[in-house]
């Protein structure tokens, strides 16, 4: 098999892609600030939003994408923003990520089955959880992306792969899907642009052939999403992290499909 890798290069890149976000007029901005999540500096930026209404009931909030979609940075914003509690993915203190960036095919089905295990456990816990929580990817993208994607590459053997499948057809039976899906749409340059950005070593050895494989199964996944709300986001020509234009336009769109508010 062919391998390529990831080079500690820039990579320059043009998008056609425009972003269909439209910017508010004459909306209040909030102070800026700077804040801390997993010993990682991220700076909140002045939002322009409409007034929020308070939800009566706890909802369940979650941000999907492929890897370096920018999850983590939305979700910590608009935990900050909205006030909700934030459930990040496992990935600082997952004991199997390292190994499995090395040796795929060695790794693929203990690291799943961590994955699987730690997010069936967040949701049992958001859902018991009095307060709106924001969750970084879903139990949904393992099962229908990153399992599959392994299992057709042939990281992840045919007796593997069903043994996983029947565990989540089970879990699948104990939990319920979020309220509202955030989907962080973007381009393999992208993704491979905002890995580099934030410079984890254990993903520059990801392998090219591999994000496109997975963005092509999101795209599939998102295709047919039938089990909430679901918000798309196209992140090529957004900053949300430090435009406060663009972030105070996602909120608006959050709270449009919560609340009605258009």
């Amino acid at each position: 098999m062919a391998v390529k890798t990831l080079i500690n290069k820039p990579l320059k890149v043009k998008s056609s892609v425009k972003s269909k976000l439209v910017k508010q007029p004459n909306l209040k901005t909030t102070p800026a600030k700077t804040f801390s999540v997993k010993n990682i500096q991220v700076k909140q930026v002045p939002v322009k939003s409409v007034p929020v209404k308070k939800s009566v009931t706890p909802l369940h909030i979650a941000v999907a994408g492929n890897i370096g979609a920018g999850k983590t940075t939305l979700t910590t914003l608009l935990a900050k923003n909205m006030k909700w509690e934030p459930q990040f993915e496992d990935v600082d203190d997952n004991p199997y990520l390292n190994d499995f960036y090395e040796d795929m095919q060695r790794w693929s089905f203990n690291l799943q089955i961590y994955f699987l295990n730690s997010r069936f456990q967040q949701v049992m816990k958001i859902r018991q959880n009095p307060k709106t929580v924001i969750q970084d990817r879903t139990i949904y993208e393992d099962a229908s992306i990153f399992a599959p994607n392994l299992h057709a590459m042939g990281l992840m053997t045919t007796r593997d792969f069903n043994n996983y499948q029947a565990l989540f057809t089970l879990m699948a039976k104990f939990i319920t899907p979020p309220d509202l899906l955030i989907y962080l749409r973007g381009s393999v340059p992208a993704l491979v642009s905002q890995i580099q950005k934030r410079g984890r070593d254990y993903e520059n050895s990801i392998r090219i052939d591999y994000l496109k494989r997975l963005n092509e199964r999101y795209e599939a996944w998102i295709s047919t999403y039938e089990l909430g709300k679901l918000l798309v986001i196209d992140i090529d020509n957004i900053n949300f992290a430090e435009n406060p234009e663009d972030l105070g336009v996602i909120i608006n769109k959050i709270n449009a499909e919560i609340h009605g508010l258009f």
